[in-house]
């Protein structure tokens, strides 16, 4: 396995320093894709060394992020990915977890399953909502059964995951690319994974409910609707 590490980041500059240099310890090749970022989160990463910093000139979206990290990844042959948010919610150390979830010869899609989210103090119940609804909605649109479909801490094979046909390109292509993996038969695992929510007015968030509940509804209406006509078309 020769496996690289995409950090989308989009204004995190007060925690991608230290999440990066705890990513380069893993060893691997470090993709940190800057979202159109108007902070001084450009700053921050281009003082690090040994990582490849990939930029978008306006903000397109988490998908659209991840899409450019791995197409970077790609084109250096890696052909495995690992995703961890910017906003230092993951811990990097996990990412050991997701690759021993796999065997050499799988190929398939490793979920972060995030624990104690019910327990920390921390943690918004938009994040706990969100999950749930989520993981109903990503089953009811042809995807797999899983318990933590919003978590951006994974595993992708790296080829297989670019010729997926994902539409989104905000937080949406996080779900759908379940819903698309599980079509073309490709399979969905979890492994266990930590998560630190910092304090209120710490974390940098930019999940706002009622506009991502929207795009995140049309979404699941778009899969739905196409289930649906695949369906019939039989």
């Amino acid at each position: 396995m020769k496996p690289a590490v995409i950090i989308p980041v989009y204004n995190h500059g007060r925690q991608i320093g230290e999440v990066v240099r705890r990513t380069l310890k893993l060893g691997f090749a470090v993709f940190v894709v800057d979202d159109g970022s108007t902070d001084g989160t450009a700053q921050v990463i281009e003082a690090i060394s040994g990582i490849t910093v990939l930029r978008h000139a306006v903000n397109l979206g988490k998908g659209a992020a991840i899409l450019t990290g791995l197409a970077a990844a790609h084109e250096n042959k890696c052909d495995w990915a690992i995703t961890l948010d910017g906003d230092g919610q993951h811990n990097p150390e996990d990412a050991g977890a997701l690759l021993d979830a796999v065997s050499v010869a799988e190929r398939c899609i490793v979920i972060g399953k995030r624990q104690g989210m019910e327990e920390q103090q921390n943690v918004p119940w938009t994040s706990r909502f969100g999950r749930r609804f989520s993981n109903f909605w990503v089953w009811v649109a042809g995807g797999p059964r899983v318990e933590d479909s919003q978590s951006g801490f994974r595993l992708y094979p790296v080829p297989e995951a670019l010729q997926l046909g994902v539409e989104a390109r905000r937080y949406q292509f996080e779900v759908e690319i379940l819903v698309k993996a599980r079509q073309h038969g490709m399979k969905t695992k979890a492994a266990p994974v930590s998560v630190v929510y910092q304090a209120k007015g710490e974390r940098v968030s930019h999940f706002r409910p009622w506009r991502d509940f929207m795009r995140n509804s049309a979404t699941f209406n778009r899969l739905i609707f196409a289930r649906i006509f695949r369906v019939f078309r039989r």
